[in-house]
């Protein structure tokens, strides 16, 4: 473990002393990162936690706007044990911890429900991370998840680095490499209070948040995506145009009751992997501040929407040219002699369509009666060149 920070002279007011800590043989410490603006993060490496984000609002007042603890032994014990830190392997829920790959059934650790959450009870948040502090304003994690960890098959080598730049960007970059084929959902649960922390800290209500997505993904009782993409368009989901998030939030919504409030992942309007791309906007209008989230991640669920729309088109015009194909078999089928049919139709004369024999009758006396007519015409074209001959002689 490399720390650059020599005091704790930062604006936070946290000290190294209260993070340095021995866990599962693993020393864990406090990083601070600061860039040429004043603006700073405050991190432990015990699950990557972010501890404070000091920010100026619009009249330079620096206030921490991301919740966090004062503490080792509070990130440790925490109620709130995914508090602004890493999660892996897996964010977000897998239903009744169990998942097939490769032919295989794969059991995990139930923490949430019926369901694993965030990679489960002992997952990258709880872990004790390798920590080298490049610069003042970086600072690289490292850690070796081992084959079968809270059930998840190979190993996975997983570095994070957390850059702070003179643009206040806050960036997060995640890599891994894995010996075996597994699952790997990385992201950081970051809690904002743009607002500024403190006691008791405003309700995000009246925060204004635009996101970038015409599609979301709704989900059951127990927070599992039901597999549909659906469209914001005409629900409270819908944050295309800026709106507070209280706004709309006690809307008589099922979704909404589902995750008593917004908890839900949308399908970011994104095409183009490894271009960074605009996801999100989040102001707090009192203080001023405001945040912006750009990824350079392909969203799985746009080519989901697409290729569901695409097969969906190309089955309609495969049913249409099948339906036309139908047709003109049954016209070529109907211009054919059946003798079938018209011994039916000079059997029952009175036969017409019922409840139980459908249109089938109809089209048997109709076909009947088309030949009849059709066989009289070629009679009587044959009389008229019968008599032209005669004529002639």
């Amino acid at each position: 473990m490399i720390n650059t920070s020599t005091s704790d002279e930062n604006l936070c007011g946290l000290k190294r002393t209260d993070f340095q800590k021995t866990v599962d043989g693993k020393q864990t410490d406090l990083f601070i990162l600061k860039n040429e603006n004043g603006v700073e993060i405050a991190v432990t490496n015990y699950g990557g936690a972010v501890l404070a984000i000091m920010a100026p609002d619009k009249n330079g007042k620096f206030a921490n706007v991301i919740q966090g603890h004062d503490s080792i032994d509070h990130v440790i014990n925490s109620h709130e044990p995914f508090l602004s830190t890493l999660i892996g392997r897996y964010g977000n829920r897998i239903a009744n911890g169990k998942f097939l790959l490769d032919g295989q059934e794969y059991s995990l650790t139930i923490n949430n429900g019926p369901n694993s959450l965030h990679g489960g009870p002992t997952g990258f948040h709880a872990r004790v991370w390798d920590a080298e502090q490049v610069t003042p304003q970086s600072l690289k994690l490292h850690y070796l998840s081992a084959d079968g960890e809270e059930g998840f098959p190979g190993n996975l080598d997983v570095t994070v680095v957390y850059t702070l730049s003179n643009q206040n960007e806050f960036i997060i970059t995640y890599s891994a490499v894995t010996d075996k084929t597994t699952l790997v959902n990385l992201t950081h649960h970051g809690f904002f209070s743009l607002s500024g922390i403190a006691n008791p800290t405003a309700s995000v209500e009246n925060n204004i948040v635009t996101i970038n997505a015409d599609f979301y993904t709704p989900m059951d009782n127990v927070s599992i995506p039901t597999g549909e993409i659906a469209k914001v368009e005409g629900t409270p989901m819908d944050f295309r145009t800026p709106h507070a998030v209280g706004s709309r939030i006690n809307d008589k919504f099922e979704q909404l009751e589902f995750g008593a409030g917004y908890d839900h992942c949308y399908v970011l309007n994104k095409r183009e992997q490894g271009t960074l791309s605009f996801a999100a906007k989040c102001v707090e209008p009192e203080s001023g501040r405001s945040m912006e989230v750009y990824t350079d991640a392909k969203e799985k669920g746009a080519e989901i929407a697409e290729k569901r729309a695409e097969n969906s088109l190309m089955r309609r015009s495969e049913l249409l040219a099948r339906r036309s194909e139908l047709l003109q078999r049954r016209e070529e089928l109907l211009s054919q002699r059946n003798i079938v049919h018209e011994r039916i139709a000079q059997a029952f004369p009175a036969l017409r369509e019922g409840k139980t024999n459908g249109p089938a009758f109809t089209r048997v006396h109709e076909h009947a009666q088309r030949r009849k007519e059709l066989a009289k015409a070629v009679k009587a074209k044959a009389r008229e060149l019968k008599n032209k001959a005669k004529d002639r002689s």
